[in-house]
C-alpha cells in the first residue's frame, strides 16, 4: 500500500538485513512510525501491546520474532524458549501458532549453524506467500462486490467490522482486499467504518488506509451497523476473522457477531475474508476457541489528538467502575454467508472449507 507516494508492507528487514521494521500502530493514526525489533522481547511486546496486529500479521511477526530471537544464540535451548515466549503473546489468533509451528519444525532439525540463514529466509517467505493470498483473497472477493454494481453508477455500500485491510497483514489484507480491487477495477464502491471499540481500529485504521488509497468511506459508531442495514444502505458486509473452526464459525474483534445478527435479519449477505492458515482444523466448532480477555484500560481510557497537536491518553468513565474487556465473539456459521480465500468462496462448513482444502482436512 502506498503513504505519501511510498510502498509499504507492514513488517520488513532494515538496512543491515537483520533487524526487523515494523509500523507502530498503537501510533495511528495521528503519528506514522516505524519501530525496530532486534530481540525476541522486542517482537514479543510489539505483538502484546498490539504494535503489529491482525492474524495474518502476528503471524509474520512472530515468524521473524524467532530469527531476531536465535540470531546470537541458535541453541536447541534458545530456539525452545523463543518459541515458548512468541507463544504466549496472544492466545486467540490461529496465525501466530500456525507461523511459530511452521518455524520450530524447519528449524529444529538443522545444524545450529545453519538455523539463522534459514529462519530469515522462512519467514521472509512466509512474509510474501500472505501478500500473494491477500491478493487472491482479493481477486476472489471483489467479484462479489462488481456483482452488486449498479446502474445508476451508486456505489456499493460495505460494512466492516475493526480493521482487516493492509495493516493487519502483510499487504493487501483480507477483509479489505476485494475493496482495494474492485476500487481498483473501477467499481464504485463506499465502505462503511465501524469505529470498533474499546481500541478503535477501525476509526483509526481501516480509515486511515482507505483514505490514503482513495477509497470512499464514512466512520460511524459500532450501534450504528443495524439501522443502517435497515434503511437498506448496506450492500453487503465483510470482516475478517483472527481463528476459524473447521465447521466454519469464525472468531473475529468483539461485535461482529451482532453485525452478523444485524445482516441475517436484515437479508444482508455477510462474508468473512480468510487465508488457510486461519483455519483451526483441530477445533470442531467455534465454542472451543479460546477468546483473549485484554487490560480493562483500553474500556476506560482512550487515546486522541488534543487541539495542540499533542496525543494523549485520557480517562473516559467513571471513576473507580471495573470493566471487562473480551476481544474476541464468535459468530456461528449459520450466520455466515460464505468464506473468501485465497483458494475461493465457500460455504461456512466443513463440506465447504474441506473442498478447498482436502489436503489439510484429512488431517482432522
Amino acid at each position: 500500500m502506498n503513504i505519501d507516494g511510498h510502498h509499504y508492507r507492514t513488517i520488513w528487514l532494515a538496512d543491515d538485513g537483520w533487524t526487523v521494521e515494523i509500523i507502530d500502530q498503537t501510533r495511528l493514526p495521528h503519528v506514522f512510525a516505524v519501530e525496530r525489533l532486534q530481540n525476541v522481547e522486542d517482537a514479543a511486546r510489539a505483538i502484546e501491546i498490539m504494535q503489529v496486529r491482525g492474524a495474518p500479521l502476528i503471524g509474520a511477526a512472530a515468524a521473524y520474532g524467532v530469527c531476531v530471537g536465535i540470531r546470537n544464540d541458535p541453541s536447541d535451548e534458545t530456539l525452545a524458549a523463543v518459541v515458548r515466549r512468541l507463544g504466549e503473546t496472544r492466545p486467540t489468533a490461529s496465525n501466530l501458532f500456525w507461523a511459530l509451528k511452521k518455524m520450530f519444525e524447519a528449524l529444529e532439525p538443522l545444524a545450529a549453524g545453519e538455523r539463522v540463514r534459514a529462519a530469515y529466509e522462512l519467514a521472509a517467505q512466509i512474509c510474501d506467500e500472505d501478500v500473494e493470498t491477500c491478493r487472491l483473497i482479493g481477486v476472489h472477493g471483489a467479484k462479489l462486490i462488481s456483482d452488486l454494481a449498479k446502474p445508476d453508477g451508486a456505489p456499493v455500500n460495505v460494512l466492516t467490522h475493526c480493521n482487516a485491510g493492509w495493516l493487519a497483514t502483510v499487504d493487501w489484507g483480507t477483509a479489505l482486499s476485494p475493496v482495494y480491487h474492485a476500487h481498483n477495477d473501477g467499481v464504485a464502491v463506499h465502505v462503511w467504518v465501524d469505529e470498533t471499540r474499546p481500541r478503535n481500529q477501525g476509526a483509526s485504521l481501516t480509515a486511515f488506509e482507505l483514505a490514503r488509497h482513495g477509497v470512499p468511506h464514512t466512520i460511524i459508531c459500532d450501534n450504528a451497523g443495524g439501522h443502517l442495514m435497515q434503511q437498506g444502505k448496506v450492500d453487503l458486509c465483510i470482516v475478517g476473522t483472527d481463528r476459524t473452526a473447521a465447521n466454519g464459525d469464525v472468531a473475529n474483534k468483539i461485535g461482529t457477531y451482532l453485525k452478523a445478527l444485524a445482516a441475517h435479519d436484515n437479508n444482508v449477505p455477510f462474508y468473512v475474508a480468510l487465508p488457510g492458515s486461519t483455519i483451526d482444523w483441530s477445533l470442531s466448532d467455534g465454542a472451543q476457541i479460546p477468546i483473549e480477555e485484554r487490560g480493562e484500560d483500553e474500556v476506560l481510557k482512550m487515546s486522541g489528538r488534543l487541539p495542540d497537536g499533542a496525543v494523549a491518553l485520557v480517562e473516559i468513565a467513571n471513576e473507580g467502575s471495573p470493566a471487562a474487556n473480551p476481544a474476541f465473539d464468535v459468530t456461528p456459521a449459520r450466520l455466515v454467508s460464505g468464506l473468501i480465500t485465497e483458494r475461493g468462496v465457500c460455504d461456512a462448513s466443513l463440506q465447504g472449507l474441506s473442498e478447498l482444502y482436502p489436503n489439510y482436512s484429512k488431517t482432522r
